[in-house]
C-alpha cells in the first residue's frame, strides 16, 4: 500500500494519517452509499448508477489537476468530470455593470439546482448538456454533451456545502493547500487567462475569495472522508487514492447488481488490517488478533441489519430516552471450522446466544457433501447470523443455507457473514437466495484454478487455528 508502517497505520487514532493524507474515520466515510440501489426505467430496465466522486477544496488548490491525475489513472474506466463553476448564474444586466461587487465564492453564486437535475439525469442512465460558463462574460452560452458513465468526478469549492449535493458522492476528497500557495495561483491564472489586473485580484481576494474560504469552504473539510494536503504534489495521496477507488469501484457494481450485499464501511485502518492477515509472514498471534478485530466489525454489522423494536427508557436524569430494542429471538450457525474462529466475537456481541453448527465435506470441485449438523430445536422461529469467514466458489454457502431453510427458517431471516468474498460466490448465492443479507468486510479479485480465492488469505481455519505446514 505504501511506504509507511502498516502497524502504524493501524494504531492510529480514528482519523489516520498516512503517506501525507488523512482518512475520516466516521462511519459517513468511503462507503456511505457504497451500497447504491439500482433504479428502474420507464422501460422496465435496471439503470446501474455511476460511482460519483467529489472533490472540494479552496480556489487555486490544485482540485482539477488531482482530478486529471485520477482519471489518467482510472484509464480502464468510463470518466467523466464536471465543474461546479459550469453551474454559475448568468450575470444580470445591472449585476454585470458591478461585477467587482459581486461574490463568485459565495453559495448563491451557484445554480445548484440545475447541478442537481443533470446529475438526477445521468443517474437514470439519460445523457445531459452541461452548460459551459465564460468568465469574461459571465454568461453560460455553450454547453456540452455528457453521456452516462461508469464514474463521474464532481470538482468545485462548495460542492460539499449542499447536503443535496453531498448525498449524491460515493467518496468525497478535500484538497488542502497553503493559502500563500493559493494566492499565487490565483494572481498568475487571472492575471494571464483571464487578462485582469494584479490590483483587481488582490481587492477580489480580500473582499471576497478570503471571507468565503473562511466562512463556507474551509467549514466543509469536516465531511470530507480523504483530505490531501498539498494537492497535486501529493503523487503518493493520489495513488493511494486511486487504488482505493478501483477496489471499492468493484465493490459497487456488486453491489449495484445485489441490493441485499454489503460490504462495510471502509477506512484504510481496516485495509491494513487485511495487509497483515493476507501477508504469508504473519505470525499466528498477529493474524488471530487482527483477524478477530475485523470479524467483530462484521458481526456488529450484520447485527445493524436485524430487526428492532422501538423501546422507551427512563434515564438517570429522569428524562425519556426513545431508542430501540435488540432482536431476541436469534442464533448462530457456524460452518465448521473456520466458522467456530467467529464464534467468540458473535458471543461478546450477544450474551448468552444459542450457536449451532453445520460439517461440509467438498466432494471434488463442484460437490459438497452435509456430514453433521446440530442446530437448536426452535431455529425455525428465530433470525439466523450463518458464519464462514470465506465465501469462494458458494457451494458450501449453498448447502448450509439450504438446509436451514429445509429447518423451517425463512430465506430472509438469514443473514451471511463472512471477512472475503469472491464475485463468483456472490453471484451464485444472491442469484439462488435474493432474500438473504450477505455481510462482508472486502470483495477480492475472484478464484484461481484450484477454486481458492485470491488474492486472498490461504486456508483460514489452518492458519487461525495454527494448524497449517509451518
Amino acid at each position: 500500500m505504501g511506504s509507511n508502517s502498516v502497524v502504524d497505520m493501524i494504531q492510529a487514532s480514528s482519523k489516520v494519517h498516512f503517506s501525507g493524507f488523512h482518512v475520516n474515520g466516521h462511519v459517513n466515510g468511503l462507503a456511505q452509499k457504497a451500497v447504491s440501489k439500482e433504479t428502474i426505467s420507464a422501460s422496465g430496465e435496471i439503470q446501474r448508477q455511476p460511482f460519483v466522486i467529489g472533490v472540494a477544496g479552496g480556489a487555486a488548490s490544485g482540485k482539477t489537476t488531482v482530478c486529471d491525475m485520477i482519471i489518467q489513472q482510472l484509464h480502464d474506466q468510463r470518466v467523466v468530470l464536471i465543474n461546479q463553476d459550469s453551474f454559475y448564474h448568468s450575470l444580470t444586466e445591472e449585476e454585470l455593470a458591478r461585477v467587482h461587487e459581486y461574490n463568485f465564492d459565495h453559495p448563491d453564486a451557484f445554480d445548484t439546482d440545475h447541478l442537481l437535475s443533470c446529475m438526477e439525469k445521468l443517474r437514470q442512465g439519460e445523457a445531459v448538456d452541461i452548460p459551459k460558463y465564460d468568465c469574461k462574460t459571465y454568461k453560460s452560452s455553450v454547453f456540452r454533451r455528457v453521456n452516462p458513465t461508469d464514474v463521474i468526478i464532481l470538482e468545485g469549492i462548495l460542492l460539499f456545502h449542499d447536503p443535496r449535493v453531498r448525498r449524491l458522492m460515493n467518496m468525497k476528497i478535500f484538497v488542502c493547500t497553503d493559502s500563500d500557495v493559493r494566492l499565487e495561483r490565483r494572481i498568475r491564472r487571472d492575471t494571464v487567462e483571464n487578462g485582469r489586473d494584479v490590483g483587481t485580484v488582490l481587492d477580489q481576494y480580500s473582499k471576497f475569495v478570503k471571507p468565503a474560504f473562511d466562512d463556507f469552504i474551509l467549514p466543509t473539510k469536516k465531511y470530507a472522508d480523504i483530505i490531501i494536503p498539498r494537492g497535486e504534489d501529493n503523487h503518493v495521496a493520489v495513488d493511494l487514492i486511486v487504488q482505493h477507488i478501483c477496489t471499492k469501484l468493484g465493490q459497487h457494481d456488486l453491489c449495484k447488481i445485489y441490493p441485499n450485499l454489503y460490504v462495510i464501511h471502509s477506512t484504510f485502518q481496516i485495509r491494513g488490517m487485511h495487509t497483515l492477515i493476507r501477508d504469508a509472514q504473519t505470525t499466528k498471534h498477529d493474524f488471530v488478533f487482527y483477524s478477530d478485530r475485523l470479524i467483530r466489525l462484521v458481526v456488529e454489522h450484520g447485527l445493524g441489519h436485524l430487526p428492532f423494536t422501538e423501546k422507551q427508557v427512563i434515564t438517570p436524569t429522569g428524562c425519556v430516552y426513545s431508542g430501540v430494542d435488540f432482536c431476541k429471538r436469534l442464533c448462530g450457525v457456524s460452518v465448521i471450522r473456520s466458522g467456530e474462529s467467529m464464534e467468540n466475537a458473535l458471543r461478546a456481541c450477544c450474551k448468552g446466544i444459542k450457536i449451532g453448527k453445520i460439517l461440509i465435506h467438498r466432494e471434488g470441485d463442484n460437490g459438497q457433501q452435509l456430514i453433521y449438523e446440530k442446530l437448536p430445536n426452535d431455529i425455525s422461529e428465530r433470525h439466523v447470523l450463518l458464519l464462514d469467514p470465506i465465501l469462494g466458489t458458494g457451494n458450501s454457502a449453498v448447502e448450509a443455507i439450504n438446509l436451514l431453510i429445509s429447518k423451517g427458517v425463512p430465506e430472509g431471516n438469514i443473514v451471511f457473514l463472512n471477512l472475503i468474498s469472491a464475485p463468483q460466490g456472490v453471484h451464485v448465492v444472491c442469484k439462488k437466495f435474493p432474500r438473504i443479507k450477505i455481510v462482508t468486510s472486502e470483495i477480492d479479485d475472484g478464484l484461481n484454478e484450484e477454486f481458492r480465492v485470491i488474492p486472498g488469505m490461504g486456508e483460514f481455519g489452518d492458519r487461525y487455528f495454527g494448524t497449517d505446514d509451518d
